[in-house]
């Protein structure tokens, strides 16, 4: 049945050109929608039927417009095929007003698609005419005129998911070695050199922070508790705005000398309580993964670590 809710699985994206269909497309594939664009109405059956048909799971994002030309005029039988099957869709249509769409067009120095001997306000009034049928059928109609490009993703996102922008931030925080190199692509870097090494400690050297004893050893000095609350509390506080930004996902280093014990140790601890605030993230070691430091078994069934 059709479900007028959120995360429907079919988004029909229509509207005005000029009215930001393009970057609608972009913010909807950050959401993890597989796009198309310009699909001529008459592919709209096939493309349906076949993931319904299949065990794809995916989203589809797919937008039609006044681009299809002589198509376009199949989009309306195309929709009433979809509205009687009952497959979960939703009709988005963009809209604009005229002198925002003029002046858009004049920036990017592109004609109007129905654009022919009159004005391009003509052009735009015709375009009006011809999609007014598809407007009134459409779930939500969204009026770019005062849209910046993140504030039209701030507000599909809240459209089509029911949640705002931020509460999709994914936060990606792994641990590293400064000796094997700061990171390059991280938007943030702690350096957790602050604490004391448990690589001194003979029976912790060779351990890595994702064992409990070199967990625990770490966690014993008061500042490594007070640098996790407080990076904690204040990632949580930035997420907004960054998210107002248009970001979608922050990168998080937290280094140590060897990206062995304290960096890890201290990522661990860090996603456990960004968890448990209610972010979307994941730990992962920079080191490790690189075969930089060697996570071995033990006599004892344990895991020991062996710095190459």
């Amino acid at each position: 049945m059709q479900n007028n809710g959120r995360n429907s699985s079919f988004i029909i994206l229509t509207g005005l050109s000029g009215a930001g269909k393009t970057q609608s497309m972009k913010a909807l594939e950050d959401l993890g929608f597989f796009c198309i664009d310009n699909l001529p109405p008459v592919l709209l059956q096939k493309i349906i039927e076949l993931q319904a048909d299949s065990s794809d799971q995916r989203r589809y994002a797919i937008a039609m417009d006044i681009r299809g030309q002589e198509y376009f005029k199949q989009l309306e039988e195309a929709l009433d095929w979809l509205e009687h099957t009952g497959y979960d869709h939703r009709i988005i249509f963009l809209e604009c007003s005229d002198s925002v769409l003029v002046r858009r067009f004049s920036e990017v120095r592109r004609a109007h698609p129905l654009a022919g001997k009159g004005s391009i306000y003509e052009s735009i009034a015709l375009e009006r005419r011809m999609l007014a049928p598809i407007r009134n059928r459409a779930d939500v109609v969204i009026d770019t005129s005062a849209f910046k490009p993140v504030d039209l993703k701030t507000h599909l996102c809240t459209v089509v998911t029911g949640k705002p922008l931020d509460r999709l931030m994914f936060l990606d925080v792994f641990s590293f070695g400064f000796k094997y190199g700061a990171p390059i692509d991280a938007d943030i870097v702690f350096d957790a050199r602050f604490v004391p090494n448990p690589y001194w400690v003979p029976e912790l050297k060779h351990t890595t922070g994702l064992n409990a004893e070199c967990s625990e050893y770490i966690f014993r000095e008061p500042i490594a508790n007070y640098f996790v609350k407080a990076a904690s509390e204040m990632l949580v506080r930035l997420i907004p705005y960054y998210s107002s930004e248009g970001k979608s996902r922050l990168t998080i280093g937290i280094g140590c000398s060897g990206g062995q014990h304290r960096s890890v140790a201290i990522t661990e601890r860090l996603v456990k309580e960004l968890l448990e605030a209610g972010v979307n993230c994941q730990a992962r070691h920079r080191e490790i993964a690189a075969g930089h430091v060697v996570v071995e078994e033990n006599l004892e069934g344990g895991v020991s670590c062996l710095d190459r």
